[in-house]
């Protein structure tokens, strides 16, 4: 059991400091460029809900995921409560959970979201504006959410499966917006009858 423990620890540290070491190295190289837009507003109630990942510029909590999903609900405190979700490449499933607060209330379309685990508990709250709804279909079946630095993004859907035409139009609008599309991973899902 100890032995098991230890092996989790040193995993755990060395995941840290590899992620805090590949943070601070790019946010040193990071080409501030103007300032990334976002949808003019967003109705948080019609927001909420499940959302399914099909593709994603991957924070590195995700870097064992394959099919991932969120869930959003609305909190008494006016806070959104987030659940991420997946099914990992060794078959196994991991979630992760945290809150969304608002810091754009006139538009509601630029969040901050802080997790609930080792890495936010050991090295404090993530900076304001990492969630940024840059694109949202008005009737709100697919969206495309970015981090303000460039360095994230996701493509989702409230289906398992979004259509082609429309996932090509968010790859090109993260394009033209200065994210790096060419590293993007898209979820491959089997089609369902």
């Amino acid at each position: 059991m100890q032995h098991k423990f230890d092996d989790w620890f040193r995993g755990a540290v060395t995941s840290v400091a590899v992620a805090l070491c590949v943070t601070l190295a790019a946010c040193a190289g990071i080409d501030r460029k103007d300032t990334l837009p976002t949808v003019p507003a967003v109705d948080l109630g019609r927001y909420c809900g499940t959302w399914y990942e099909i593709a994603r510029l991957p924070m590195w909590f995700q870097r064992h995921c394959v099919n991932s999903m969120a869930t959003y609900t609305r909190r008494a405190d006016g806070a959104v409560g987030v659940r991420n979700e997946c099914a990992t490449d060794t078959g196994g499933q991991a979630h992760i959970e945290g809150v969304a607060r608002v810091v754009d209330p006139q538009t509601n379309a630029r969040l901050t979201v802080v997790f609930d685990n080792f890495f936010a508990r050991l090295f404090g709250s993530s900076r304001d504006g990492n969630y940024w709804i840059l694109a949202l279909d008005p009737d709100y079946r697919s969206a495309m959410v970015g981090t303000p630095d460039r360095r994230y993004l996701w493509i989702l859907s409230r289906t398992p499966q979004l259509d082609d035409i429309t996932y090509q139009h968010y790859v090109e609008q993260a394009s033209q917006l200065g994210f790096p599309v060419s590293s993007l991973i898209r979820t491959l899902r089997p089609a369902t009858p």
